[in-house]
């Protein structure tokens, strides 16, 4: 999240589409390690909403960049 790392962010599939949706998520980071099931939807509301999608190596180091102790397969940095 290079740049990111003060901005506010939400973590989990269902909050980072609710910021997708309501016009919140300045970026959104998936995590490449994930279900497809689950990233792929965000993925393609993130094409369609034109909101910037941005890899990370494993859901483990993505729930870290959130400051959570748990792994996440979505988060969105908040705009």
């Amino acid at each position: 999240m290079s740049g990111q790392e003060n901005k506010a962010c939400v973590a989990g599939v269902k909050q980072t589409r609710k910021a997708i949706l309501n016009g919140t998520a300045g970026s959104v980071l998936l995590a490449e390690n994930a279900d497809p099931n689950l990233t792929g939807p965000l993925q393609a509301l993130c094409r369609e909403r034109q909101v910037d999608v941005q890899w990370v190596p494993s859901m483990k180091e993505l729930g870290r960049m959130c400051s959570l102790s748990v792994g996440a397969a979505a988060a969105a940095v908040l705009s």
